[in-house]
């Protein structure tokens, strides 16, 4: 029997503690002859990666021992922090950085030498080749001074990694040849992000002696204007990368003296360099090329033939990553707006393929009808009436209705990033809201990903405000088609989607409530206190500091809180080193010492995101206890008595 209840107050399975209940959040796939591996950040285990092995009998394992984590601190994001070669597997380890080796049946045996500081040497984009492990390590100097990237090889028995290339701010995806001649990885420099500007080199390696050997690098590729991303070498030995110098990630191959696009798609293959370990095409052994790409905010897979042409294969996903060949078939990381993202094995076919679903999925125990399914939808926004984009989730719940004209809540999403993109794929996090009669939008702003370079490059100089004027329109977007109600829209975002919520609230009255997650307040604070790979960021989103310090205050939220009315609540990790907790403490003082209703809830031992379950639980029901009151409505379940200050 369906119940009439109004909209944000519809009781719901969908609850925090089904969210964070045996989750597990795979990724990075490898293929190990007849095993397959991936990795699981369990936030019921304290936010462990744990490294699973399949193995040919179809059983699952956990490879890692209790006590350790592959997790890296490479530019703080991390990915590629672990490899698996011949049965043995290579990590970096999260609480203490060092590179380990775990061979079947035995203890971990770290491989590098115990760093002068702690966590001092850091190492991510793990590959083997022969007696070497191949990988970027960020080191720290006792002095304090900025780190040093370089790409190095440790001897799989363990030793003094050996330096192969040094000099750029930033290396990234070094990889050798098939006949292990040629050393290939992509590198940039200050002020550049990798996607700005990259270059892609190519050097002549001998890994026949102790000590690997790297000739000089030629520039095969890339530049400051172009960037390139995800290069891989074919079984053929023919050196493939993304490059955008088209306007779109395209797949592109090193021919002879030049280069060769391979793609002709308004479409991203490739996707930002936020974090090591990311792939997105492969070579079958048919010779054939295997490829996901975006558009409209959709992920979808292709096949590339040697004739050069493409075609789409029919298959349920919606959002695709961290693809890996095996044989005429592929393992992904893939996932559907109505299934969680799963480690799949695909025999890929002519038009089609076969799915066998490999990670353990998890027990909902829900049906599909309580599932939101996202709309894609554009709308006009800013003075000059460009084109924004997002996905739009409407409230869903079989067993409740609205009263006659209700209009539901909206919660606006601003992913983090902020060059970074909605994920196109169940979230039980935003389940969480729909199934309660909120509506969501997920909004691909301006500088979002997968639209293209051009798109990407409208934030240039002008975050603060494309994103907050397309996030405004979206909301009003849906208020105005009579999907929304305009008295109860509220912003919700983490990080630089915090700063987004922040800078909205400050300059524009379309929200009634807000919710910053270990948001920006101060730009020149995060200008002059942040770790070295977004350390010159804001020179291309803002402008560069200090010549352009008068910019940095006038757009941060800090300096405009008197702009501020609608109330708040602020969630902080404290032990957060890309968004400081000062940074959280400064907006919340000003915020209360105005009189406006204010929350704050910081987490001890949290960095930049949350998680572990209990603080991942804690933040959901906290925002919606808190949307629950501002906006007098009772929600269902059994809430935190968040503390409102000003209220």
């Amino acid at each position: 029997m369906v119940a009439t209840a109004r909209y944000g107050t519809w009781a719901s399975p969908i609850t925090s503690e089904l969210i964070t209940r045996a989750a597990a959040v795979v990724g990075e796939p490898r293929v190990d002859g007849d095993e397959i591996w991936w990795q699981e950040l369990r936030p019921e285990a304290a936010g462990q990666i744990q490294v699973v092995c399949r193995r040919s009998d179809g059983t699952t394992v956990d490879v890692l021992p209790e006590g350790f984590s592959a997790r890296t601190r490479v530019h703080e994001y991390g990915g590629g922090a672990w490899t698996v070669d011949g049965g043995r597997l290579f990590f970096a380890n999260w609480s203490d950085q060092r590179m380990y080796r775990l061979d079947p049946e035995e203890a971990p045996v770290a491989l590098t030498p115990e760093p002068v500081v702690a966590m001092g040497d850091r190492f991510a984009d793990l590959s083997v080749v022969g007696a070497h492990v191949l990988s970027v390590r960020e080191h720290h100097p006792v002095d304090g001074s900025e780190a040093t990237n370089q790409v190095v090889a440790v001897p799989v028995e363990g030793g003094e990694p050996v330096v192969l290339v040094s000099g750029p701010d930033f290396v990234a995806g070094a990889r050798v040849s098939p006949d292990q001649t040629q050393l290939s990885y992509f590198s940039w420099n200050h002020p550049n992000m990798p996607w700005d500007g990259t270059e892609l080199y190519v050097a002549a390696i001998d890994l026949s002696a102790d000590h690997p050997e790297v000739g000089t690098p030629r520039r095969v590729a890339g530049g400051l204007d172009t960037a390139i991303t995800q290069a891989f070498w074919s079984p053929a030995g023919s050196l493939h990368y993304c490059s955008d110098e088209d306007g779109w990630w395209n797949l592109y191959v090193v021919d002879g003296d030049g280069t060769r696009r391979m793609t002709d798609l308004q479409a991203e293959i490739g996707t930002p360099h936020w974090v090591f370990g990311q792939r997105r095409y492969d070579f079958l052994a048919s010779g054939q090329v295997v490829f996901a790409a975006q558009s409209d905010g959709i992920d979808s897979l292709y096949l590339l033939a040697a004739d050069g042409s493409t075609r789409r294969l029919d298959l349920p996903f919606t959002g695709i990553n961290s693809l890996v060949a095996d044989g005429d078939a592929i393992v992904a990381m893939a996932a559907s707006f109505v299934t969680e993202p799963a480690i799949v094995r695909i025999v890929v076919g002519a038009d089609r393929g076969d799915v066998e679903t490999l990670s353990r999925p998890r027990e909902l125990g829900l049906d599909t009808s309580w599932f939101s399914i996202a709309q894609p939808i554009s709308f006009a926004s800013g003075a000059e009436e460009r084109t924004a984009h997002a996905l739009f989730y409407p409230p869903t719940n079989p067993d409740h209705s609205p009263p006659e004209a209700e209009l539901p809540p909206l919660v606006v999403k601003i992913h983090g990033g902020p060059t970074s993109a909605a994920r196109p794929q169940l979230s039980l996090g935003i389940q969480y809201w729909t199934s309660r009669g909120f509506g969501v939008v997920d909004v691909n702003y301006g500088g979002s990903t997968g639209y293209g370079r051009p798109y990407r490059e409208l934030l240039d100089r002008r975050w603060g405000i494309v994103d907050v004027e397309d996030c405004v329109a979206a909301a009003r977007f849906l208020a105005d088609t009579g999907r929304a109600d305009p008295d109860r829209l509220c912003i919700t975002g983490g990080s630089a989607g915090g700063f987004t919520v922040l800078a909205a609230l400050c300059s524009s009255d379309a929200f009634g409530a807000g919710a910053s997650h270990y948001g920006v307040a101060d730009l020149e604070a995060l200008a002059t206190d942040t770790h070295k790979f977004e350390s010159r960021y804001l020179d291309r989103l803002i402008g560069p500091y200090p010549a352009e310090r008068a910019v940095y205050l006038e757009r941060s939220p800090i300096h405009h809180v008197d702009s501020l009315s609608s109330p708040l609540i602020v969630f902080q990790g404290l032990e957060d080193e890309i968004v400081p907790p000062n940074q959280a403490e400064m907006i919340v003082h000003a915020v209360r010492s105005k009189g406006v209703p204010v929350a704050y809830v910081p987490f001890e031992g949290e960095q930049h995101g949350f998680r572990k379950a209990e603080n991942i639980r804690a933040a959901l029901d906290g925002e919606l206890a808190f949307y629950g009151r501002v906006f007098g409505l009772v929600p269902a379940g059994d809430l935190p008595d968040v503390a409102i200050d000003n209220l």
